[in-house]
C-alpha cells in the first residue's frame, strides 16, 4: 500500500484523471473531493461490500493495516 501526507486542500493524482483533495479534517475525520470520470465507480467500502458482497480486492484484511497500526 502506497501511504501519502497531504495537508487540507491538497491533492493526489491517479492515473491523469482521477483527483483526490483533502477537502476538510476535523479530530479523526477527514473529508475528501474526488473528481473521477462518470465511468470510475467511487464508492465507501461498506457501500461496496453491500453491492459486491465483498471487501475490494486490494483492501486491507486488517483495518490497522489502513492506518499503519498492523504489524
Amino acid at each position: 500500500m502506497l501511504v501519502l501526507s497531504r495537508k487540507k486542500d491538497e491533492s493526489i493524482v491517479i492515473n491523469n484523471d482521477i483527483v483526490i483533495t483533502i477537502v476538510e479534517i476535523r479530530g479523526d475525520k477527514v473529508r475528501l473531493g474526488i473528481v473521477a470520470p462518470k465511468d470510475v465507480a467511487v464508492h465507501r467500502e461498506e457501500i461496496y461490500e453491500a453491492i459486491h458482497g465483498h471487501k475490494p480486492v486490494n483492501a486491507p484484511a486488517n483495518p490497522a493495516e489502513a492506518n499503519g497500526t498492523g504489524s
